[in-house]
């Protein structure tokens, strides 16, 4: 058998080799990066607003309880805070590796979706009268559109309603460490202990706070709200079963690369091992060692390879 000491990866072991096998990976983050950005930057299309459409568009300008500013720390840096902590337990370059490409992989999807969405549909804000007269006074052209007069940037970014960028961003990181901390305290190990739920539900509940906290300041639309969600809570899926099996599968606590790792490893000792020694026409099943003065039989080479796999849990 392989040797029962849990097997460690390290970043200064492996980092530098897993890394240049993902090269490709994280130059496809910052070109999404970069594309996210660049769409954040554009003015949406503006859609035809007239008079008797108004009614729903003079809600109060009130300042974000949560501003986007706050977002990347607790959708992005707050999980990758976490995994770090799992990866100074357990030594595991490869969960660790493979976290934050997943997370980083799910929250700038998403982004590029959003915000190429807002900018293709151009839905207004609850609060689009207040950005499109500031000073209350109203005017419209001679089909009924309206012709805004107060800054552009503010009308532009009250084009900018469909879908909720808070909430997309916020269920694509926190649904990604939810997904993620279901598997490593294996919430779904028929053990019956539902208190590890609070925990998984945790960071979805927080997204959720964030998606209603929008709703709350006139920002969006509640189906702003709930499409943004949903796209982010489905990238976080998507990119989470890219580089982990699902929570409830047996091995949903580490990642595949990580599985690959001790198989492999598993592999170079069994082609290492020293063949059986023959007697006559008679095979010994045992082989002599002879510094310890212990048997131990050969018939343990054939133990399944999930056996010597746990030897790898935390």
């Amino acid at each position: 058998m392989m040797d029962s000491r849990p097997a460690t990866h390290t970043i200064r072991s492996h980092g530098l080799t897993l890394s240049r096998n993902h090269m490709h990976d994280w130059l496809i983050i910052a070109l999404l990066a970069a594309i996210t950005g660049i769409l954040a930057l554009l003015h949406p299309f503006h859609r035809f607003i007239g008079k008797d459409m108004m009614s729903d568009l003079k809600y109060p300008m009130k300042p974000s309880t949560i501003p986007f500013w706050t977002v990347p720390l607790y959708a992005v840096v707050l999980p990758i805070v976490i995994f770090l902590a799992f990866y100074l337990r357990r030594k595991d370059v490869y969960d660790l590796h493979h976290a934050v490409l997943g997370l980083l992989f799910s929250v700038f999807i998403t982004g590029v979706i959003t915000e190429a969405l807002k900018c293709a549909i151009g839905r207004p804000r609850p609060d689009f009268f207040w950005r499109c007269f500031p000073d209350g006074i109203d005017v419209y052209d001679q089909w009924g559109g309206v012709k805004c007069h107060g800054d552009i940037d503010v009308i532009g970014q009250g084009h900018k309603s469909f879908p909720s960028g808070h909430s997309s961003w916020s269920f694509a990181g926190l649904g990604f460490l939810s997904l993620y901390l279901s598997g490593k305290i294996r919430v779904f190990d028929q053990q019956g202990h539902a208190a590890k739920l609070c925990i998984v539900f945790l960071p979805l509940l927080a997204a959720s706070l964030v998606a209603i906290s929008r709703v709350d300041n006139y920002r969006h639309h509640w189906q702003d709200v709930f499409i943004g969600g949903f796209i982010g809570i489905t990238m976080a899926i998507f990119c989470y079963l890219q580089f982990f099996a699902p929570p409830y599968h047996a091995k949903g606590w580490g990642p595949y690369a990580f599985f690959k790792a001790l198989e492999e490893s598993y592999a170079n000792t069994q082609v290492s091992r020293p063949p059986p020694t023959h007697v006559g026409e008679v095979e010994i099943g045992y082989v002599r060692n002879n510094d310890l003065g212990t048997a131990s039989s050969l018939d343990d080479s054939h133990m399944s390879i999930d056996d010597d796999l746990e030897s790898g849990k935390c």
